[in-house]
């Protein structure tokens, strides 16, 4: 261990991957104590009550807060310790996993992931960008993807979704929703310039993928102080369906109704649209995004 890291406050997601990987929390700590860690485990009924219990084990004091669950759990992270000195360690064990994988963390083998883990507690954390959400009187923070579109109706049918379990539940929730999609009229102010327009959808990206490996800003950075703009034209759903499979190697970049550009700040306005971060649901439009440089501190 670093001399700097010794306590560990470890949250657990208990539902994670729908219950699948009960068994890594207790496993995690475990193994960090028997390399020598001091480990508080949290494992609450509810995620709010975990929210609450870890926010208050980690202003009680600690060298690191560990999760180990999904992008939701990332989530519950990014916002209890974005803008401290505390870093965040991050056992994958969710459905979708984006942070891991922008960090070349094991995603889909938990028990890699420890291994992983106890290997960057040896070293010194990493320093990366997250970005803000002000959605009415909220500010929320987030480290992968807002999604405030298609992706997001997408998202909102997925997390509502008990089967298939993992990433393909996703792609059966897109099918599903896009019989009946059409673009939206969006009002963007990207870096105070502002224009209207119809879209599929508007994300805002900080990290290459979001919902298991849809690799929507493939070149995406996460220290580069800037957040990635995608945007999907107006396009026929067969055309939609037609460039969906390409997201996940990266290459539907160069279809015609693709957008992307960087920017530090984006407003989005659109009348019955709700957004998500992270995958977790923030509530209607508008909101405001803003990058936050070196915001985050993060085992790797």
């Amino acid at each position: 261990m670093t001399q700097a890291t010794r306590r560990i406050v470890l949250a657990v997601n208990p539902n994670a991957s729908f219950g699948r990987n009960r068994a890594i929390g207790p496993r995690t700590a475990e193994r960090l104590e028997a390399a020598g860690y001091e480990v508080s485990m949290l494992r609450e009924p509810n995620f709010e009550l975990l929210r609450r219990e870890t926010e208050a084990a980690v202003a009680a004091g600690t060298d690191a807060l560990v999760v180990v669950g999904g992008d939701g759990m990332v989530s519950l992270g990014v916002n209890v310790l974005a803008g401290t000195q505390v870093p965040l360690g991050v056992v994958g064990a969710g459905t979708g996993n984006d942070l891991a994988r922008a960090l070349g963390l094991p995603y889909d083998d938990p028990e890699a992931a420890i291994d992983a883990l106890l290997a960057a507690l040896r070293r010194e954390p990493r320093l990366i960008d997250a970005a803000t959400v002000r959605h009415g009187e909220l500010t929320t923070w987030y480290a992968c993807v807002l999604s405030a579109g298609f992706d997001a109706i997408v998202n909102d049918r997925a997390n509502r979704m008990t089967r298939p379990r993992g990433p393909s539940r996703y792609t059966l929730a897109l099918a599903r929703e896009l019989a009946t999609f059409h673009p939206r009229e969006y009002v963007l102010t990207i870096d105070g310039e502002v224009r209207t327009q119809r879209a599929m959808l508007v994300s805002v990206a900080n990290t290459p993928s979001l919902g298991g490996g849809m690799r929507i800003a493939p070149a995406a950075e996460l220290d580069d102080g800037l957040l990635d703009v995608f945007i999907v034209h107006p396009i026929s759903r067969l055309g939609l369906l037609r460039v969906f499979p390409r997201v996940f190697s990266g290459t539907h970049v160069d279809h015609p109704a693709v957008e992307l550009l960087r920017a530090r700040s984006v407003r989005i306005e659109s009348a019955d649209v709700v957004a998500y971060a992270d995958g977790e649901r923030l509530g209607p439009l508008p909101v405001e995004v803003t990058a936050k440089p070196g915001a985050l501190r993060v085992f790797t």
